[in-house]
């Protein structure tokens, strides 16, 4: 068996452990953008950046019709803590 077969049948084994509700998968807890993002003090303009995202795909999160991924959430949640640390990370100007 060739190594990306191994990771393969490695990897489906792990989705369905996951989608059993077994392994290490981390569950993050449901969060708003636009919540977040209003609390900040951000428009949607200047939160786009802050995400590495375009204005109109950071809309979509705010709309529903985007899913926000696991690292998504963990950065918002940084943002939502200290928004300017964020910035001065990124080096983004408002």
């Amino acid at each position: 068996m060739t190594g990306f077969a191994s990771e393969l049948i490695q990897s489906l084994s792990e989705a369905v452990a996951h989608a059993n509700g077994q392994g290490d998968a981390i569950v993050h807890e449901a969060i708003d953008p636009r919540e977040i993002r209003t609390r900040a003090k951000l428009t949607q303009a200047q939160m786009a950046p802050l995400m590495g995202m375009s204005l109109s795909g950071y809309r979509k999160w705010e709309q529903g019709q985007r899913r926000l991924s696991g690292p998504a959430m963990s950065l918002l949640r940084l943002i939502e803590k200290e928004p300017e640390a964020v910035r001065r990370a990124l080096i983004l100007n408002h």
